[in-house]
């Protein structure tokens, strides 16, 4: 095991709490750096901490007044580039410090906990904007292993697929390989449950963690989703064709469906379809927009394709 260490020198300090404290944002900044690695406290590092705990604040207040919104990013077929799936993505934009990244405040609301309320509130929103449109598309909608691990998680699901009408096959939740690697058998119990109930299971950014893939067999997965890592070389590195061709195989042989993530290209779609990817989802098909404007294309994704409005008649 590595040895991290922080260093906060008192330097007239008297207040123990504060000595204690900033040594603490040291240790902090030293495990993130690696193993045996020793960091000494610097101002820098409490205003960074200050600001996260502001954002945080103002995050818990923003889930309150449900001022976060939600858009969607198509998933299409790669034959016909029907569109059969949207994927439900969080936006923020605070009152002064603007538009705010997933990656800034969704590691915030997971590391405090808001993750459970965050995600139970885009799954209200994504179930209710999905019960309207065309009755074949599907809604992905990301959860995290601790909204998993709630006793009343599935009881959650079930309950907002009852109240916004959404027939339970047209969601699908979105994993991590983080949850499987953790092998719960709670966790299992309520995926096997929801399963039962029709709701299907995404497993994403397949082929950049370190779940065995004995879990493909243990877990009711019904797609793998490749990373965009493996998709923004595949036409010129062997590797990540090599890749990209191994996850489609074992996929196939399992009966488990392969999604492409981050496709922006005609070459990279190409490739992705002679390997036999089954569905794509990338700005080369369209960017994540709210419901409002969404529109779906009657039989392509293509700009000169005639386009028909997702909602139902």
């Amino acid at each position: 095991l590595g040895l991290c260490i922080g260093v906060n020198f008192i330097e007239g300090e008297r207040e123990f709490s504060r000595v204690m404290r900033r040594a603490d944002l040291a240790l902090y900044a030293a495990k993130n750096d690696g193993h045996n690695c020793v960091r000494r406290f610097d101002a820098a590092m409490e205003r960074q901490y200050d600001d996260r705990m502001q954002l945080a604040q103002d995050l818990r207040a923003a889930i309150e007044r449900d001022e976060l919104s939600v858009h969607y990013q198509p998933i299409v077929e790669a034959a016909g580039r029907r569109i059969v799936c949207i994927e439900a993505l969080v936006r923020w934009r605070h009152p002064t410090r603007g538009p705010i990244s997933p990656a800034a405040f969704v590691p915030i609301a997971e590391e405090t906990g808001l993750i459970v309320a965050l995600g139970n509130s885009v799954l209200r929103r994504a179930c209710a904007d999905a019960a309207a449109l065309r009755p074949d598309v599907v809604v992905a909608v990301n959860v995290s292993s601790l909204q998993i691990e709630r006793p009343d998680f599935v009881e959650t699901v079930m309950e907002v697929i009852k109240n916004t009408g959404l027939a339970p096959h047209r969601l699908q939740l979105e994993i991590t390989e983080s949850i499987l690697l953790r092998n719960n058998e709670a966790t299992n119990r309520a995926l096997d449950r929801l399963r039962a109930k029709g709701v299907t299971f995404a497993l994403d950014d397949f082929g950049t963690g370190f779940a065995s893939l004995a879990y493909l067999k243990a877990f009711p997965l019904d797609k793998v989703k490749i990373d965009k890592t493996f998709v923004d070389d595949i036409c010129r590195n062997q590797q990540s064709m090599a890749i990209v061709a191994a996850i489609v195989a074992l996929a196939r042989g399992l009966g488990i469906a392969t999604t492409a993530e981050g496709v922006e290209t005609q070459d990279q779609y190409d490739a992705l379809r002679a390997f036999g990817v089954a569905t794509m989802q990338g700005y080369f098909f369209g960017k994540p927009k709210r419901i409002e404007d969404f529109a779906l294309e009657a039989a392509s994704c293509d700009a000169a394709a005639e386009k028909a409005r997702i909602y139902a008649a």
